[in-house]
């Protein structure tokens, strides 16, 4: 009985069906469900959890979506292999067997462009805007992704027609020739996208900061491929090319820590040497007692055509121009309010003219 089983059992397995025996198609199937299982049970449960706890102990700075990444593609790609695999020892139809090659290598070259691209946009999430709050940057990195996914899937493309055996050789030379005509017919427009990627990498300006460039002053709000937008301080948008952004000399105020405030007090000179003597230390004791200022130094240093003039600097500890303002303020009236008691009178212009007058008597 069990004798005449495994003559059965040897006959089934014999057993040829389109060109194959059942016991290829069984040893298919196994591989199939062997390698199902080495990938989802060793691969997954083992290698990558083992390989995420590696990644978090590690000085690396990769971290699990990096890893993500690899895997979107690993797992897949290793599908893909046991599928071909397994089907690749049966004997099939040659048109079949060039067609499973076919399909194979489009699904694998998909696969390895979502890879490229994937990874492209990690290393610019990860390493360019680590740390960065830079609204530019993550706008460029939103106006730059698309871009080089299409520059990626436009190779991969023209590297799956050579691979599939098509001559690419008129299509690169096509590119080429088309390239350089639309570089010629778009000479200004390349130029300002060279100028977008100046102020990308550069970074002399960024979204929220005040300059002046030229005669035009007023905070950036939007930086573009090819034009740079500002908000003036009457309101209106300013719009200037990128181009005479980076050709000019831009004078960024956001980026000071620190204003530098020079002004010149004169005051008459009926002013006694003993009144003049007390004017530094008094407008020293004045800043002192202003807030977020620090004093640098005030001086006696001219003698002007209606007055005695004193120059004073101090800083600013802020940037914010208001807060000069109020301060700058607080600092005249102390002033004003100093001299008046001490009998100090300011300067304004005059003219002193001096008459002669002579009396003449007739003979």
């Amino acid at each position: 009985m069990i004798r005449q089983l495994q003559q059965n059992l040897e006959n089934f397995l014999q057993l040829e069906i389109l060109n194959n025996l059942v016991a290829e198609y069984l040893l298919a199937l196994v591989t199939f469900i062997i390698g199902i299982i080495v990938i989802n049970l060793i691969l997954k449960k083992v290698i990558i959890k083992r390989l995420k706890k590696w990644l978090l102990n590690s000085k690396l700075n990769f971290d699990n979506r990096f890893l993500k990444v690899v895997q979107k593609a690993l797992i897949p790609l290793l599908y893909l292999g046991v599928i071909y695999i397994s089907v690749r020892n049966l004997e099939l139809h040659p048109i079949l067997n060039q067609s499973i090659d076919v399909l194979g290598l489009i699904i694998s070259t998909f696969i390895g462009i979502r890879f490229v691209g994937n990874t492209i946009e990690y290393l610019l999430s990860v390493y360019w805007l680590k740390g960065e709050d830079d609204e530019t940057r993550q706008q460029s990195v939103a106006i730059l992704s698309p871009a080089l996914r299409i520059i990626i899937w436009t190779i991969g493309f023209i590297f799956l027609l050579g691979n599939l055996g098509f001559d690419i050789s008129a299509l690169v030379a096509s590119l080429g020739i088309g390239g350089i005509a639309i570089a010629l017919a778009a000479q200004g427009v390349f130029q300002e996208l060279f100028s977008y990627f100046s102020i990308l990498l550069d970074r002399p300006v960024q979204i929220g900061d005040f300059i002046i460039v030229g005669d035009l002053i007023g905070t950036v709000e939007q930086i573009g491929i090819k034009t740079t937008r500002l908000r003036s301080l009457s309101g209106e948008e300013i719009i200037l090319s990128n181009s005479d952004l980076t050709s000019s000399r831009i004078r960024n105020y956001k980026r000071m820590q620190e204003r530098r405030i020079v002004f010149s007090i004169g005051v008459t000179y009926e002013t006694t040497l003993e009144q003049l003597q007390s004017i530094p230390k008094s407008i020293q004791d004045i800043i002192n007692q202003t807030e977020k200022t620090r004093f640098d130094r005030c001086h006696f240093h001219s003698y002007g055509d209606f007055s005695l003039n004193f120059e004073t600097v101090y800083y600013m500890t802020t940037p914010d121009y208001t807060a000069y303002m109020d301060a700058q303020q607080k600092i005249n009236f102390a002033i004003k309010k100093c001299f008046e008691t001490n009998g100090i009178e300011m300067a304004y212009p005059t003219e002193v003219l001096y008459v002669n007058n002579l009396d003449k008597t007739a003979d």
